[in-house]
This record gives C-alpha cells, sequence and structure tokens, in this order.
C-alpha cells in the first residue's frame, strides 16, 4: 500500500466519523436542544488526525479560525440568538474550515439556520402570526435547532474541501491588483 493511499484512506476514514459524530450533534439538537459535550470533543479529537492527512491544514490557519468563531459566537450567545452547545460546536467545526474557509462556513451556517427557521415559521402559520403581532416579544418554544445547520455546513465544507470543489477565500483576498501607471499633466 503506498503512503499516498494510507493518507486518502486515513482523510475518508476521519471524514466518516466527523459526519457520524455531527449527525448525532444534530439529532441530539432536534431531539433535546442539547449538543453533548463528548461530541464537540470528539470534533476536536478528529481534527488532531485531519491537521496531518487533510489537503490543505495549517495549525495557524485553523486556531485563527477558532478564535474568530469564538469571539463571533460568544457573542451571539450573550445576546441569547444561539447555545452554548451551538457556540462550542461552530468553535470546534471551524478548526478543519480554517481561515480560509471560514467566511463560506459561516455563511453557509447562517444560511441552512434561515432556511430552517423559514420551514419551521410556514409548517405552523399561526405560531408565525402570533410572533408576528407579538412583535417576538414571548416565549415561543425551542427555537431553533442551530446545531443542525452547523453539523450540515461543516460536512459541506470538509466534503467540498476534500473533493476540490471549493476554493478558500484566502486565494480571492491576496490576488493582486492591476498596477495603475501615472502619467504627469502636460506629457
Amino acid at each position: 500500500m503506498t503512503p499516498h493511499l494510507l493518507i486518502e484512506i486515513m482523510r475518508w476514514v476521519i471524514v466518516g466519523f466527523f459526519t457520524l459524530v455531527l449527525a448525532i450533534a444534530a439529532g441530539s439538537d432536534v431531539k433535546d436542544r442539547r449538543i453533548p459535550n463528548w461530541t464537540v470533543l470528539a470534533v476536536i479529537l478528529l481534527f488532531v488526525g485531519w491537521a496531518f492527512v487533510g489537503p490543505s491544514i495549517s495549525w495557524t490557519s485553523a486556531f485563527e479560525a477558532a478564535g474568530i468563531a469564538f469571539l463571533l459566537t460568544v457573542v451571539l450567545y450573550l445576546f441569547k440568538f444561539i447555545g452554548a452547545g451551538d457556540s462550542k460546536l461552530f468553535i470546534a467545526v471551524s478548526l478543519f474550515a480554517g481561515i480560509g474557509y471560514l467566511p463560506l462556513f459561516a455563511f453557509a451556517t447562517s444560511s441552512i439556520g434561515a432556511a430552517i427557521a423559514i420551514v419551521s415559521l410556514a409548517s405552523r402559520p399561526t405560531r408565525a402570526l402570533v410572533m408576528f403581532n407579538m412583535r417576538g416579544k414571548g416565549i415561543f418554544g425551542r427555537g431553533i435547532p442551530y446545531g443542525v445547520a452547523i453539523a450540515i455546513a461543516g460536512v459541506l465544507i470538509v466534503f467540498g474541501e476534500l473533493r476540490g470543489i471549493l476554493q478558500p477565500f484566502e486565494t480571492f483576498r491576496h490576488a493582486s491588483l492591476p498596477a495603475v501607471t501615472m502619467i504627469p499633466p502636460g506629457s
């Protein structure tokens, strides 16, 4: 067995476990509105293995993404937009995204979360009307399971990176602008 084949097998094994753990976290979030801490820890441990076999992994990039994710999700948690489990899971999955894919991961998570919210409201139009009439002031149940959105977005990012479908945001940010030549007046 060649080293390249072994690395490829290890990548897919890690992606398989990553997907399984995120599915468990998402299922728990739907059922109990709790994301088990062991799933967050498992994602972090899977990242350690991924850091050695992933296609384009940098420890610096991963920790930068996790730091930004921490700052972002702590603010969202303090304003009660997301729960603590959602925050921890987003931070753990952002390690896999790295700084290059973090904007896409955040956008995908928020888009999927919005779609879940729309489906939730559309499936209960009376509840949506009451929420609208009360201008959001009131207790309306268990909220949106953002763990589902985080899990789906995380799997999409990892599969997209592994299959070479996605381009990291950094490549666009570092694109050079064409040089501008100044022509002196009166020339």
